[in-house]
């Protein structure tokens, strides 16, 4: 056994879990991606009206992943991992991503070899699709591409979408 691969007597091998975890609320998959609805949404320390605003997202359809949930709360982060907890009805379960590459390219089909349709900057927020297992068709000011999954954020990496 290589060096790599090798396990300390009694050590059990790690097999992921096929059952994903659910929101005690919702009953829906843990984490999962969702975008702001309005054009501001309070991000407070803790689940309720009396927690404290830490800040405030001030962008409309900015994608966030629901980390947990208790009651009308749900804890979000963002791309750049801050998070907090956000009253559910400022969430929207349509879906959007954020580009994060310096500049992403938007083709007609999902493959690096067609055509372009667009090229999308840092920080452009999309509307999401379809996906497959390396490329997402997003909408964004009427134009419609595939654009790589390692380009944007809110989208899981093996998530399939039709």
């Amino acid at each position: 056994m290589s060096a790599g691969l090798a396990a300390a007597q009694g050590d059990a091998p790690r097999v992921a879990d096929p059952t994903p975890q659910l929101g005690p609320v919702t009953n829906l998959p843990l984490p999962r991606f969702v975008s702001i609805k309005g054009g501001e949404a309070n991000v407070r320390r803790g689940p309720s009206l009396s927690h404290r605003i830490d800040w405030v997202f001030q962008r409309r359809n900015l994608p966030v992943e629901i980390t947990a949930e208790y009651g009308n709360w749900r804890r979000v982060r963002d791309h750049e991992g801050a998070g907090g907890w956000v009253h559910y009805a400022l969430l929207s379960g349509v879906r959007h991503v954020l580009v994060t590459a310096e500049v992403a390219a938007l083709h007609r089909d999902p493959s690096p070899d067609a055509p372009l349709a667009a090229r999308a900057e840092r920080g452009v927020v999309a509307r999401l699709d379809e996906c497959v297992p390396d490329w997402c068709e997003v909408t964004t000011d009427g134009i419609t591409g595939w654009i790589a999954k390692a380009d944007i954020w809110g989208v899981a990496p093996d998530e399939i979408r039709d």
